[in-house]
C-alpha cells in the first residue's frame, strides 16, 4: 500500500482525503462553534452516538432537525456507533448486543447492531458506523477472537437494517495486533459490501511497532475503491505512517484534549505552555503557524490565561491545535500530489519521534 488521494461523497457533497475529523462528542467540539470549524477549513465532524442517544436523546435531535441543524453545521457528519464508549463501561455483552448503564443517571440501556443503525438514522449522520466489539489491548487471544466473530455477525445484521436514503454505512475491522486475524476480519467485513471501512481496536494500549504490521495487513485486504478510516488515531507520527500505508480518514480527541491542558502541536514538536520558560515570551507559540491564535497572541499571554484558569485559554489553544493538524493532512495531500510524500513523512518523523 502507498499514500493516496481520493474523495468521499455524501448527501452533503464531496470532501478530500486524507482527512482529519475533529471530535464533537456531544454535538460540539469543546470550546468551538461550527463557525470556528468552518473557518479552520474543517470538512467533517464526528459526533458520538452513545452520548447523544442518552442526552438529549436521538428523538430530540431528530425533532430539532437532525445533527446538521442541531449543530448549525453545513459540512459532513460522521457518527460512531457508540461501541467504544459502551465497552469502556464493562457492559454485559452477549451475541445479540450489549446492556450498559448511563454515565449520566445510572439508567440501563440496550444497544444492538440494529438499534445502533436506527439511532444514527434518527441523528441524521452522513456516515454511520456499525456496532462492533472493541477489546482493550493487550488481550488474550480468545478475547480478540470473540471480538472478531461478534463484530462480523453484527456487521451482517447492521448491513440488512434499513437506514435513511443517502446515509453511508461503514463496516469495522477488528483483530487486535495479529496480522492474520486482522486480514481475516477485513475479508469477512468486505464480503458485506459496505460503503467504507473503519479500522477499529487500535490506540487502545498497543505500541506503534505492534500497530503498523497489523494495520498494513488490514489495508491489504480492503478494496481500493472504498474509504478507509483509522478510528481514534490522531498523533502526527501515527497519521503520517498510516497515510503512507493508504489510510484516508482519521479522528481523535488528542488535539483538543492536549489544548485544554496547555500542550500545543507545533512545527518543533509538542510544547507545554505551562512551563515557566514561556512566561515572558513575547512572540507566538509557533512562529511557523499562521492560525489566528499565533498571529495575534503571544505565548506569554496564553500561558497567563492557563495559569489563572481563564477558559479563553482552552479556546485559543484548541484553535491552534486543530489548525495545525488540519494543515498537516492538507500538506500530506499536497505531498502526495507532488510525488514527495516520502520526504514529507520523513520530515515529520524526524521532529516528532
Amino acid at each position: 500500500m502507498t499514500a493516496r488521494r481520493t474523495t468521499v461523497t455524501t448527501a452533503h457533497g464531496t470532501f478530500s482525503t486524507p482527512c482529519f475529523m475533529p471530535v464533537g462528542t456531544r454535538g460540539a467540539v469543546k470550546h468551538l462553534t461550527s463557525v470556528d470549524l468552518a473557518a479552520l477549513g474543517c470538512e467533517v465532524v464526528l459526533a458520538n452516538t452513545y452520548h447523544l442517544m442518552l442526552r438529549p436523546g436521538a428523538d430530540v435531535v431528530a425533532q430539532l432537525g437532525g445533527l446538521h441543524r442541531f449543530m448549525g453545521w453545513d459540512g459532513h457528519v460522521l457518527t460512531d456507533s457508540g461501541g467504544f464508549q459502551v465497552f469502556s463501561l464493562a457492559p454485559h455483552v452477549d451475541d445479540d448486543g450489549v446492556t450498559f448503564r448511563s454515565t449520566y443517571d445510572g439508567s440501563t440501556h440496550r444497544l444492538t447492531p440494529e438499534r445502533a443503525v436506527e439511532v444514527q438514522s434518527q441523528l441524521g449522520a452522513d456516515i454511520q458506523m456499525v456496532l462492533d466489539v472493541c477489546p482493550a489491548l493487550p488481550a488474550p487471544e480468545e478475547v480478540v477472537r470473540v471480538a472478531v466473530e461478534r463484530t462480523a455477525a453484527w456487521a451482517a445484521r447492521a448491513r440488512s437494517t434499513p437506514r435513511r436514503d443517502g446515509q453511508l454505512l461503514f463496516g469495522i475491522v477488528q483483530g487486535g495486533t495479529d496480522p492474520a486475524l486482522r486480514r481475516e476480519s477485513a475479508e469477512r467485513t468486505v464480503a458485506f459490501d459496505f460503503d467504507g471501512y473503519g479500522i477499529g481496536g487500535f490506540s487502545v494500549g498497543e505500541s506503534r511497532e505492534e500497530m503498523l504490521p497489523a494495520l498494513a495487513a488490514t489495508l491489504d485486504a480492503l478494496p481500493a475503491d472504498r474509504p478507509r478510516y483509522l478510528m481514534g488515531v490522531g498523533d502526527p507520527v501515527a497519521i503520517v505512517e498510516a497515510i503512507g500505508l493508504g489510510v484516508d480518514l482519521f479522528d481523535c480527541v488528542l488535539p483538543t484534549r492536549l489544548a485544554r491542558h496547555g500542550t500545543l502541536l507545533t512545527a518543533a514538536g509538542r510544547i507545554n505552555l505551562r512551563n515557566a520558560r514561556w512566561a515572558s515570551e513575547t512572540g507566538p507559540s509557533d512562529p511557523a503557524c499562521p492560525c489566528t491564535t499565533c498571529e495575534r497572541w503571544s505565548a506569554g499571554y496564553l500561558r497567563h490565561l492557563l495559569q489563572v484558569g481563564e477558559p479563553t485559554a482552552g479556546r485559543l489553544l484548541t484553535v491552534h491545535n486543530l489548525h495545525w493538524l488540519l494543515s498537516l493532512v492538507r500538506a500530506a495531500r499536497s505531498a502526495i500530489d507532488d510525488g514527495t510524500y516520502e520526504s514529507f513523512r520523513a520530515g515529520i518523523l524526524e521532529v516528532w519521534r
